[in-house]
């Protein structure tokens, strides 16, 4: 044990940690700076407690829903999100989820489990949204498994990797509206058969990286509702909202 902190300590002082966002030097490893962390749009104070998103103003209850939500009734019980997909909150998801910046998964899964507290209960099982195989193959990871596995880690709560399947290879959403979104998903997700048993009777906590529609976890909610989960909570990464305000706005590009 010795040896081992006397070297990560000449590591540390041949390579100081550095901000995940742009290199400056931090204290710890897998953190950020002042500056990329003021200009990441975390979730704080009044939500949506269908998806986690902040809503404006004063609201005195936890059973407001942003207007998204109200006009798309969800069908999981309730949501949250660490933080909203714009400025570098934007370029954490897409660093993960197209820059191979499997690094960003560690501290991101931290702040995830952070604001998913209220969510837990007694036994729940924690699965990720899953990608097409193929898909997979190209990327070479699926970033909400990543994510999930460690939330998991982090709330101490059981993990189920291949809980859902995506039986086949849905195209790419970017830029599709929210009708041709769930159109395209409608039944694309199934639990795995060899798995069916982890499901009936339990609560589910499902996991992806971002949430713009809600297609697809409606769509994985469906298909545990179906095969018998007592209940379905949804966590990501980052929201995607309409007018959002926050330091380092930038909510361009593909998701």
């Amino acid at each position: 044990m010795r040896v081992a902190r006397v070297l990560q300590t000449g590591l540390r002082l041949v390579y100081p940690p550095g901000c995940l966002t742009c290199n400056a030097l931090v204290e710890t490893d897998q953190g950020l700076c002042g500056r990329c962390w003021r200009e990441t749009p975390f979730v704080g104070g009044s939500i949506c407690d269908a998806c986690g998103a902040p809503l404006v103003g004063d609201f005195a209850t936890c059973e407001d829903r942003c207007d998204d939500c109200l006009s798309m009734p969800r069908p999981w019980r309730s949501g949250r999100t660490a933080m909203v997909y714009g400025g570098n909150g934007r370029r954490i998801v897409l660093g993960l989820k197209h820059g191979d910046r499997m690094d960003f998964a560690t501290p991101a899964a931290k702040w995830m489990a952070r604001v998913a507290g209220d969510l837990v209960r007694p036994g729940m099982l924690i699965a990720p949204v899953p990608l097409h195989w193929r898909r997979r193959v190209k990327r070479r990871y699926n970033q909400s498994l990543l994510l999930g596995r460690g939330a998991a880690r982090a709330l101490e709560l059981p993990f189920c990797p291949d809980l859902l399947l995506r039986r086949h290879q849905t195209p790419v959403l970017d830029g599709k509206g929210r009708a041709e979104r769930f159109a395209t998903l409608d039944s694309a997700l199934t639990i795995h058969p060899r798995r069916a048993a982890m499901v009936k009777g339990r609560a589910i906590l499902l996991v992806d990286d971002v949430m713009t529609s809600g297609a697809t976890l409606s769509a994985g909610t469906e298909a545990l509702l179906r095969a018998g989960a007592a209940s379905v909570c949804v966590l990501t990464l980052a929201r995607a909202v309409k007018d959002a305000t926050f330091p380092g706005k930038d909510t361009g590009g593909p998701i």
